[in-house]
């Protein structure tokens, strides 16, 4: 049976889910607080760009888009490393040469709605939800400066880190939540290409300026440019509140970043033209209600962008919504009890993935040890590729749940640690008795971490 269906958000998340819904035969109608994006003079609000990787391109099929949307995408096979003294490393992502892939946000959003509409859904346009009465799905808009009210039959909130659907159930009883914001702020720059439009950095790579409490990174686009987004404390000895000066600006990138800013003509101009914005990590608890509504996405589980999975992780919960709706049909309490007892405990460890890999890229990576421990699980997953598997391979090139990947993390520390206690790892694998330890290691890892639950239901 047929659900008329009411989403809040035509972002990435609310818009796919639109689509996989009406190919269901389901009636969708999409209520979004912005202007409609595709505008000549609209921007497509935040344009950090996506980092697209296994879960992400699974959704995209599902939805039609991913041939589309490959053209559209470049390929980032490694972690390109720009250190404080100049020099440069390239950092592998994948023992196999796999890649994560840079996607613009805004034209990919546009092309899902697009495509939402040629569906058949209906995208209602600046209307922004004031509240929710979750008990009977009533849903309050401001729009054109008027209240309107609405009866929703099912209802999703897409609607990002500041849901007005999540807002509302935090008014209900037995209802956990919290928000954490980092210390750490964000400002998108720019560096621009050559003369003739060609990339002026290596093009198939993400690039990291790391320094300690704060750094920046740069994603190409396919227009020769490379999207930059400075991370950094907003108060404090080194942060945003002490460049306040354009000189001030000028000297401190001069000094730190000082191969990028060569390279950004505009840097001024974007530094102080575009907003300081924050991070925030968020929990909730449950994800629905009854039958009658649901949270997905940044709504059910916001995270920070170190991990490049907040998109990939939105767009997994919508293949799980859809295998859902395949074996339960109908059933809308189960398909919403069982994804949210599937998905609760993976938004939560992506969460945390997200944090960690933040001290990872900003601090870790400019460490020769943390190099060389990135060296020895590529040769690892070489050596024994039925039984190691990177956490960051799980993460971004399968469809390993987050839950069991972030389980993992104690035990491959366990095992790194007990072979770089051996000293060099490149000359000790020449020898047949370290061999014969590490293959026995290597065993003993494999067999913890199979009492985790590796199958690809998320």
């Amino acid at each position: 049976m047929s659900r008329k269906v009411t989403i809040l958000g035509a972002g990435l998340v609310g818009s796919l889910l639109a689509i996989i819904l009406r190919k269901r035969g389901h009636e969708v109608s999409i209520y979004e607080r912005r202007p409609d994006m595709r505008a000549a003079h609209m921007s497509a609000g935040k344009s950090i760009n996506l980092a697209m990787s296994a879960r992400g391109w699974r959704a995209l099929e599902l939805a039609g888009l991913r041939n589309e949307m490959e053209a559209l995408a470049i390929p980032m096979y490694g972690r390109y490393l720009h250190q404080a003294d100049g020099q440069t490393a390239f950092q592998p992502y994948s023992k196999n040469n796999e890649a994560i892939y840079s996607v613009s946000r805004g034209e990919l959003n546009k092309k899902l709605m697009t495509l939402a509409e040629r569906e058949g859904v209906r995208i209602h346009f600046e209307h922004r939800c004031t509240n929710v009465h979750v008990e009977n799905n009533h849903v309050h808009f401001h729009h054109d400066h008027k209240e309107k009210i609405i009866h929703a039959d099912l209802l999703f909130g897409a609607d990002g880190a500041f849901s007005a659907l999540r807002e509302s159930y935090t008014h209900m009883s037995r209802v956990n939540c919290d928000q954490m914001y980092l210390e750490y702020g964000y400002k998108e720059l720019c560096i621009l290409p050559g003369k003739k439009g060609e990339w002026l950095m290596e093009k198939n790579a993400l690039h990291i300026w790391p320094r300690g409490k704060y750094m920046m990174i740069a994603l190409p686009n396919t227009d020769g440019t490379f999207t930059c987004t400075l991370f950094m404390p907003f108060e404090g000895e080194v942060s945003f509140e002490k460049l306040q000066r354009r000189d001030d600006v000028t000297a401190f990138f001069d000094k730190q970043f000082a191969d990028a800013t060569a390279l950004m003509p505009g840097l001024l101009d974007d530094f102080f033209s575009n907003p300081t914005s924050a991070l925030i990590t968020t929990h909730i608890f449950p994800w629905h209600y009854k039958d009658k509504s649901a949270l997905i996405g940044d709504a059910a589980h916001a995270i920070v962008p170190f991990y490049g999975q907040g998109m990939n992780a939105g767009f997994e919960d919508v293949t799980i919504l859809s295998e859902l709706m395949e074996i339960y049909k109908d059933d809308w309490y189960k398909i919403l009890n069982t994804y949210e007892a599937k998905r609760k405990p993976n938004g939560d460890a992506v969460a945390a993935l997200a944090l960690t890999n933040f001290t990872e890229m900003r601090d870790k990576v400019a460490d020769p040890m943390f190099l060389e421990r990135k060296k020895i699980e590529k040769e690892l997953g070489k050596r024994y590729p039925d039984q190691f598997v990177s956490v960051y391979e799980m993460v971004s090139f399968s469809h390993t749940p987050y839950s069991t990947a972030i389980q993992c993390i104690q035990a491959q520390d366990k095992l790194l640690q007990q072979i770089m206690n051996e000293g060099d790892f490149f000359r000790n694998i020449e020898q047949g008795a370290f061999c014969d330890a590490l293959g026995r290691w290597v065993t003993e890892y494999h067999a913890a971490v199979q009492q985790l639950d590796f199958g690809n239901e998320a």
